[in-house]
């Protein structure tokens, strides 16, 4: 009969499979090892996480467990063995099941509509990509879907692609951006109608059942609010993080703090990468000099401030902003100007906060 050391416990272990990882839960680094060993492992507590929080999965897990440490060691094993969930800020990409090739997962959100999220979410994919990083994005707001119109692709229509026996959606690339959308499932001229689960459902296809491949950021243009589908989409996908877009003035602030909050709730505890200002100032084209804030003044800045939340940046309120996205060019695909230079500042300042090179 082996020795209980540690070395020994984890080769036993080799042989465990995380079933729906399909890798062993060793080289996953799912086990921890706690106590001194007796002869029979008492004295010894060993904590496994498992993928799949159900009652009957930890259970099963647990029986592999004592049953590879009774092969290995024979019988009676008197070792605690317990089986824990993973915990989604505890997950790496080899531990994932939902967007299992993407890095960062970013949601891009607003506590009130019409203050510009889904330009924001546009421009920063398409700056993301300028970089040389590889980009996707993910229209989920069913009320207003805008993204294929921001990106030309209205007319588009996903087709499906068999990957490795399954069937998949394909993403409609444009600009070096991935693209998903609602839309593109909805008739234009018809309101997308649906109760919370319904769209939770059709909106969690867009994560699981599209063919994402490899990628850098996953940017997710969420609804406005803070209601049950932003609840289910964020416990569901893995979050790096939350961008929260605003105007200055104090309507949208106050939905702006909501959004702040609901993304700190315990059950989610999302990290909030920033703050972004949008339509911040107007600098009439024949008088450059003057900057008029139509809006309010630093209003996000403060209140990025107030709730020790980092400021990315302000966005200008300019015209070619808004017929760049109405012609499915947005304005980052500029090689200079004011509102591309602007869009590529707040683009810095987000990977900073994620630690990487601009």
């Amino acid at each position: 009969m082996s020795n209980w050391t540690n070395d020994a416990i984890l080769d036993a272990l080799r042989g465990v499979v995380e079933p729906e990882l399909g890798k062993d839960v060793v080289s996953l680094d799912l086990v921890e090892v706690e106590g001194a060993a007796g002869d029979h492992g008492d004295g010894l507590t060993l904590t496994v996480k498992s993928s799949n929080p159900a009652m009957h999965a930890r259970k099963r897990m647990q029986e592999a467990v004592e049953f590879a440490l009774e092969r290995t060691f024979g019988k009676p094993v008197a070792c605690d063995v317990k089986v824990i969930p993973l915990k989604q800020e505890e997950r790496t990409l080899e531990t994932r099941k939902v967007l299992p090739g993407v890095e960062h997962v970013i949601a891009v959100a607003s506590g009130k509509g019409g203050v510009g999220k889904s330009t924001v979410s546009s421009n920063l994919a398409v700056a993301l990509a300028q970089l040389g990083y590889k980009v996707g994005l993910v229209d989920a707001d069913i009320h207003g879907p805008s993204v294929p119109t921001m990106f030309d692709v209205a007319g588009e229509k996903p087709q499906p692609v068999e990957v490795e026996g399954k069937t998949k959606i394909e993403p409609i690339e444009q600009y070096g951006v991935k693209v998903l959308s609602i839309g593109f499932f909805a008739d234009p001229d018809q309101a997308i109608v649906w109760r919370g689960p319904m769209a939770s459902r059709a909106l969690n296809q867009l994560f699981t059942d599209a063919d994402w491949g490899k990628l850098d950021f996953m940017i997710v243009d969420l609804p406005p609010g803070t209601g049950d589908i932003h609840l289910s989409l964020v416990q569901q996908i893995p979050l790096s993080g939350a961008v929260i877009v605003s105007t200055p003035q104090d309507v949208a602030l106050a939905d702006a703090r909501k959004g702040v909050g609901m993304f700190r709730l315990d059950e989610l505890k999302v990290p909030v990468l920033g703050m972004v200002e949008n339509m911040a100032y107007f600098v009439p084209p024949d008088m450059p000099e003057k900057k008029y804030h139509i809006f309010g003044r630093d209003g996000v800045k403060r209140l990025a401030d107030s709730l020790e939340a980092p400021f990315l940046g302000e966005l200008p309120l300019l015209q070619t902003i808004r017929e760049a996205g109405d012609a499915g060019r947005p304005a980052a695909l500029q090689t200079n100007g004011e509102a591309a230079a602007a869009f590529r500042a707040v683009v810095a300042n987000l990977l900073k906060q994620l630690g990487k090179d601009v």
